[in-house]
């Protein structure tokens, strides 16, 4: 599926667009299951285990932020993920054996839905080693009008950088810090049935949406098998007991096998601690720990 080019540019810059990734009958079904969700959600009044609401959801006018692990949702949304071309993908990039470590289904809704602020996914959920990327599948065109994702290219090479506010982890970086280059930022756009992929390194965010269409982004994070998590992370296998672990890994494989050897690589690691005070998602995360906006700060220009 990917030629040599596209591999090396995934590893220069650490991050990769491919249009037409998966057939147009599968991009059909995944709209209209995902239709389904946000139907539903019309009856809540607040979040739960599957619905991250935005500001002003109504019964009238359903407003996601995120629709929370699609893939134990739907079998579509696993079937999607486990099959050629995408297990293809994954294996150039990462390894035989890869795992998921989570998926979401950013449901940016239209008139200002929520912005995610600059960050690396690797402050989240440090690993033993850092082959570990996001898979971006566009559900709907993604313009830069309804909030594409922005990367920064070749930032996966560099620093982890500062994600604390007053002492706090809030899964954002300051946009005032000298190492944080937005003037360098590329935005990732595309027709559905495009995806994108990113380095966990990758310095990345998204503007709110301001346009008059969803922006419908399903997210999957995955890794090679051989990338154990660092226990005190922020992550699905957060607390849970060794056995109970080990069955989730298992259940977690996209392709191959789950090694119980880990690969250690000398790679930079902080722990996104003293957490913040609403941990329940990135959106609460960067709410309760203060983070600085970088789409509205005025200390940058």
């Amino acid at each position: 599926m990917l030629n040599r080019d596209q591999i090396m540019f995934y590893e220069e810059n650490g991050y990769l667009v491919i249009e037409d990734a998966i057939a147009p009958e599968q991009l059909d079904a995944l709209g209209r299951v995902t239709g389904e969700f946000i139907e539903r959600s019309r009856q809540l009044s607040g979040s739960d285990d599957v619905y991250d609401l935005d500001a002003g959801h109504s019964a009238a006018e359903p407003r996601l932020t995120r629709i929370k692990l699609p893939h134990l949702l739907h079998p579509i949304y696993w079937d999607t993920l486990s099959v050629a071309p995408m297990t293809a993908i994954l294996t150039a990039l990462l390894s035989p054996n890869v795992r998921l470590h989570t998926s979401k289904l950013n449901t940016k809704a239209p008139g200002g839905g929520a912005a995610v602020e600059w960050h690396q996914d690797w402050a989240f959920y440090p690993h033993t080693n850092d082959d570990l990327l996001a898979v971006g599948l566009m559900l709907e065109d993604v313009t830069e009008e309804n909030g594409a994702l922005m990367v920064i290219p070749g930032s996966h090479k560099g620093p982890v950088l500062d994600h604390t506010s007053s002492g706090v982890f809030c899964g954002a970086v300051d946009p005032a810090d000298p190492l944080f280059d937005l003037a360098s930022a590329v935005t990732l756009t595309g027709k559905a049935g495009t995806i994108s992929l990113h380095h966990v390194r990758t310095l990345h965010g998204s503007a709110p949406n301001m346009s008059d269409r969803a922006r419908l982004l399903l997210f999957y994070e995955c890794g090679a098998a051989d990338a154990w998590p660092i226990n005190g992370n922020s992550g699905p296998f957060t607390g849970m007991p060794q056995a109970a672990m080990w069955d989730d890994m298992q259940k977690r494989m996209i392709c191959g096998s789950q090694p119980r050897a880990a690969r250690l690589e000398p790679i930079p690691v902080i722990m996104p601690v003293p957490p913040a005070p609403d941990s329940s998602s990135i959106f609460k995360v960067q709410k309760s720990g203060g983070a600085v906006s970088a789409f509205c700060d005025p200390r940058v220009a």
